[in-house]
């Protein structure tokens, strides 16, 4: 049977011409010759047989080289470029491609890898992911630099001792960015492959009291909570608290946790204060011994962070 080339030739006389001229400018490619030059057993004829993949391997490497960004890649594949290699299979060399995903592509993996790990409950989603800037952390309001030396610590002796079960309690005025700072901590620990969970306490008490009767949907969020590596408690003390949330929800996780994982609080108050709000229920009024029995699951296993400075709320960021 007669080879197809030739019939397409005759067909269309300028197809010859054509394929000559790609042939030439693929080969001409400082790619293609560079990889020709570190693999010299691919002789003309292996480079013939295999011009489509050197074709698209140039193709993409010149667009790699004028990158327009992860969004705008020109590449067949988004985020990948054409990688040849050679084998060889029955002693012959053969020209391998493979789609082969960037450093964008990489990071942007990572990132969602990263993201993933991160929950967050009634908290706005920007503390999450505006991004973190150690030096615009650092120079924002000297008054906090003590309170963000210790968290950067606190990240540090994580990265080389592993997960401690003492967390810590941010305790400041608002505006003074503790919320930020725990958003900080989450990302970086995310980044080592952590677990974690912030939780905005003032709605999710009141969206805990509507769950009494959705108990399955109460269970799997208590079990979210009790099981990720990092749990923060955020603005903890401003909730309106019942007793059923306190005793029965609160203090479920807070003593399964206690001596198994870190959980981290911000608050505009002190431990002591702290514990007079636990104590005091808009059911029941005052019951100090139960403030005090939750106050037990959390003084111990906190390392109290005061964070000073000037309320940033409102303020441009520069």
């Amino acid at each position: 049977m007669e080879s197809l080339g030739p019939i397409l030739q005759q067909l269309n006389p300028s197809f010859r011409q054509q394929s000559k001229r790609i042939e030439e400018q693929v080969k001409a490619d400082p790619n293609v010759q560079k990889f020709r030059e570190e693999h010299p057993e691919v002789d003309d004829m292996k480079f013939k047989l295999s011009l489509s993949k050197f074709y698209q391997y140039a193709k993409d490497r010149n667009h790699c080289a004028n990158c327009p960004g992860l969004a705008n890649c020109p590449n067949d594949f988004q985020g990948h470029y054409s990688k040849l290699s050679v084998e060889y299979f029955n002693g012959q060399p053969e020209i391998i491609d493979k789609k082969t995903p960037c450093s964008l592509q990489l990071k942007s993996e990572h990132d969602k890898q990263v993201k993933e790990r991160i929950r967050s409950f009634y908290v706005d989603d920007r503390t999450l992911s505006e991004g973190y800037n150690v030096a615009e952390i650092l120079r924002k309001d000297l008054q906090r630099a003590p309170a963000v030396n210790k968290v950067f610590r606190y990240i540090n002796d994580t990265k080389q001792n592993g997960l401690s079960p003492e967390g810590l309690y941010l305790e400041g005025s608002f505006g003074t960015g503790k919320t930020f700072l725990m958003g900080y901590l989450l990302h970086e620990l995310a980044l080592l492959g952590y677990t974690g969970v912030i939780v905005y306490m003032p709605d999710f008490v009141e969206d805990l009291k509507s769950m009494i009767q959705e108990g399955q949907k109460l269970k799997e969020t208590t079990e979210i909570l009790k099981n990720c590596d990092l749990l923060i408690f955020d603005d903890i003390g401003a909730e309106n608290l019942s007793p059923w949330v306190r005793d029965h929800v609160l203090g479920s996780i807070l003593n399964y946790r206690m001596n198994r994982k870190p959980t981290f609080y911000t608050s505009n108050y002190s431990l002591e204060n702290l514990e007079q709000h636990l104590s005091f229920t808009s059911k029941d009024g005052e019951e100090r011994h139960k403030g005090q029995r939750l106050m037990d699951r959390i003084r111990p296993f906190v390392e109290v962070v005061p964070v000073r400075g000037e309320n940033q709320r409102g303020k441009h960021r520069g």
